[in-house]
């Protein structure tokens, strides 16, 4: 049911965190990989481990903010492994942070051009591609915030999180017909590189906000991407699902 076997999948974000492993659990259940980020040594390191067991993967280093990179990926996929069937478009930053009167128009621009335009682009490539497979499942990385709490200071990031949501409703709603499944996946706190906590007492603090009382490893974030990815899925689109350890309902 969790098997990717034949399966040909895009993961961006994946030198690192939930990215990487996601890429290494898809790869392992059988799927195809272009791997995707700004640091190729990372990226050849991770198809070394695929390959290494067993697998197929290649690396395509790039800025997902760029038009040309999202269509090379696509590309790639196609000409090594011949199409395309699910795409894991997981690139993410906080961006700038603080009260709106100081938060710059240039901050505000970057962080939706990287959490929300990369994904409207990687989207323009990805469908078609999808189509010419018959079908295929397009998952986003969006977050709890600015979706059910909201964080002080974190506007640009939330703003552009929650479009990710929008994006996914409506592609699912046009693309439906086509067989192609579109959901959001919402992760709570997760500890990644980009995630490192300053002192313990800050991570204590951010683990207690969840009802689990604990942060994710990328792994449990992963296995909630293979979910939708897969056909154990196959009737779930347009949804927002939370992997977030109880962090939008908990009040304790």
């Amino acid at each position: 049911m969790f098997a990717l076997t034949y399966k040909i999948a895009i993961v961006t974000g994946a030198s690192s965190g939930i990215g990487r492993a996601t890429a290494k659990l898809f790869a392992e259940q059988g799927a195809r990989l272009v791997v995707a980020a700004r640091r190729q040594a990372e990226l050849d390191t991770l198809v070394n481990e695929i390959e290494e067991a067993g697998g197929s993967a290649a690396a395509l280093a790039g800025d997902v903010r760029d038009e040309a990179h999202a269509r090379a990926l696509v590309e790639l996929a196609v000409k090594r492994f011949g199409g395309l069937d699910i795409a894991f478009n997981n690139v993410g930053a906080v961006g700038q942070m603080g009260s709106i009167s100081d938060l710059s128009l240039d901050g505000w621009r970057e962080t939706l051009d990287t959490n929300l335009t990369s994904a409207f682009l990687g989207a323009k490539y990805q469908v078609p591609a999808m189509i010419e497979r018959g079908g295929g499942s397009l998952i986003f990385t969006s977050t709890f915030v600015g979706h059910t709490v909201g964080m002080p200071g974190m506007t640009s990031y939330a703003a552009s999180k929650a479009g990710l949501i929008g994006l996914t409703q409506v592609l699912a709603a046009e693309y439906g017909p086509k067989a192609i499944r579109v959901n959001a996946l919402l992760p709570g706190g997760t500890d990644t590189p980009a995630a490192t906590f300053k002192t313990p007492e800050s991570r204590t603090f951010v683990e207690n906000l969840h009802a689990l009382k604990r942060v994710a490893q990328p792994e449990e974030i992963a296995r909630s991407a293979l979910y939708l990815a897969s056909d154990a899925s196959s009737f779930t689109t347009g949804t927002a699902l939370f992997a977030d350890g109880g962090v939008s309902i908990n009040r304790t």
